[in-house]
């Protein structure tokens, strides 16, 4: 891979996360240099907590500037429960910051307001909840959102 394709950290609170990732980026973006940093205690602290608390968001803002320092051009985090904590880590760095959700719920949304959500870690809901409100706001949609746990 050339170094003129930019480096892409990708943070994953799962474990799980990591194959699926690699597999979209070989088919879709293979040039891109990916960085792979894998914290699992995320996931379970927030399950253990069953909130996302200030010292959460100073983990990911730890993470973030961590992936900044080394060069990234962007990060995408890969775990969706963690929306506030990764909109800290975008207004804090000068590169963009995605979550893995955002192209998905303006696609679900496009379809209208009635969505289903189908999540493999339940902590996700109330972070994805929100987000789905605001943009339905924004579209002028009205929402339904039934929430499954697989």
């Amino acid at each position: 891979m050339s170094a003129a394709f930019p480096r892409i950290a990708l943070v994953h609170a799962l474990r799980l996360s990591i194959d699926p990732i690699m597999t979209s980026f070989a088919a879709d973006w293979p040039e891109a240099r990916l960085m792979n940093l894998l914290d699992d205690s995320l996931s379970r602290d927030l399950e253990r907590d069953g909130r996302l608390a200030p010292a959460m968001t100073e983990r990911f803002l730890a993470l973030g500037r961590y992936a900044h320092g080394t060069g990234a051009a962007g990060i995408l985090f890969t775990c969706s429960a963690f929306g506030p904590c990764i909109e800290a880590v975008k207004a804090a760095l000068p590169i963009p910051v995605l979550k893995p959700n955002e192209a998905m719920i303006e696609e679900a949304l496009g379809a209208g307001g009635r969505i289903g959500l189908v999540a493999s870690f339940r902590p996700t809901f109330p972070s994805m909840r929100p987000e789905f409100e605001e943009a339905a706001a924004l579209r002028g949609l009205r929402l339904s959102l039934v929430e499954s746990f697989a």
